[in-house]
């Protein structure tokens, strides 16, 4: 890897950690927990991007960023005492594929107004494809921090008090 893909692939993984961040600040994260938090959105920016930038499809990059934030989110859960969502959950949520399901909704939209038959066809197939990539990196999100708690145990992750 180059000097010069380095500096957007740290930029982007940089942009995650505050995302991972922002999200942890709105669902009122313990506050001894902020730095973690950062670094494993820092983090699963980081692998994902990487990942992508290896020519990974986008489906196995955030799949690897949800493995590792779910492996990390359970070690980093025993060591503070804290539930394992407190972790996972906003490392996670700016991976959502956001623009998969922006272009469903436009081209849904293109689809309804504009009356063109081959036109439509185009539409119609990219409502489809975003719709599926939408689904399957969700799919990917959702396996990737399941995962770790299958294999480690649920007598190794923390749970929520009731």
């Amino acid at each position: 890897m180059m000097m010069s893909d380095f500096f957007p692939l740290l930029s982007n993984a940089f942009w995650s950690g505050l995302a991972a961040l922002g999200f942890g600040l709105l669902f009122k994260i313990p506050q001894r927990v902020i730095l973690t938090v950062f670094i494993l959105g820092f983090l699963a920016g980081f692998i994902k991007f990487y990942a992508l930038h290896q020519k990974f499809d986008i489906a196995i990059a955030t799949f690897l960023a949800a493995l590792s934030v779910g492996f990390l989110a359970i070690g980093f859960a025993r060591r503070v005492a804290k539930p394992t969502v407190v972790f996972m959950i906003p490392a996670i949520i700016p991976m959502i594929p956001g623009y998969f399901a922006y272009q469903v909704i436009l081209n849904i939209q293109k689809f309804i107004f504009f009356h063109d038959t081959a036109s439509n066809l185009i539409y119609l197939n990219h409502i489809f494809y975003n719709a599926f990539m939408t689904l399957i990196i969700l799919f990917a999100i959702s396996l990737g921090v399941s995962l770790p708690m299958l294999i480690v145990g649920k007598d190794m992750t923390r749970r929520l008090k009731e």
